[in-house]
């Protein structure tokens, strides 16, 4: 009953909201949040790792290692979280663009570039198995990039802690 819903289908085959999170989900940057929480932190901290390669030259500017050690760890590791800030952005707008194209009732779509846009309503079959890929796998993991803010936050704060005891 799906297929034939999907066959009479006029968006192009690369605009369809499935299609898109199928590739969405099999790209090298977004499969990562599909991954258990444990390779997932693993990667988190492998780029923050990689971000405080860049970081830790800019902070050794402001505090010498040989004079201000602390202040030198503590403002490298948070020039190595705008990194990891700026890749679970980039994740959160991947895959909230997914939801939304999956959770719209309505799709536009261009049939051969930018001028030509048209609109096409999703029968309920294919709304309703669209919501569910929503329910149960997209929003799960902007629920997890949203808590590795939250952690992130909660590290910035208690470095910002430490920082004024020092």
């Amino acid at each position: 009953m799906i297929r034939s819903s999907v066959f009479n289908c006029p968006v192009p085959t690369e605009q369809q909201p499935l299609n898109e999170y199928e590739e969405l989900k099999s790209s090298w940057l977004f499969r990562d949040c599909t991954l258990t929480w444990r390779k997932y932190i693993t990667k988190i901290i492998w780029a923050w790792g990689l971000s405080l390669i860049f970081a830790a030259p800019v902070a050794a500017t402001s505090f010498p290692l040989h004079k201000d050690l602390s202040h030198f760890l503590l403002s490298s590791a948070a020039g190595g979280s705008v990194g990891v800030i700026l890749l679970l952005t980039r994740l959160y707008l991947g895959w909230s663009y997914i939801r939304s194209r999956l959770y719209s009732p309505i799709i536009f779509y261009e049939e051969s570039g930018w001028y030509d846009g048209h609109n096409w309503a999703k029968p309920q079959d294919i709304l309703d198995r669209d919501r569910l890929i929503v329910s149960y796998e997209i929003r799960p993991i902007l629920q997890r990039i949203k808590l590795t803010f939250v952690g992130l936050v909660g590290l910035f704060i208690a470095g910002s802690i430490v920082w004024q005891l020092l």
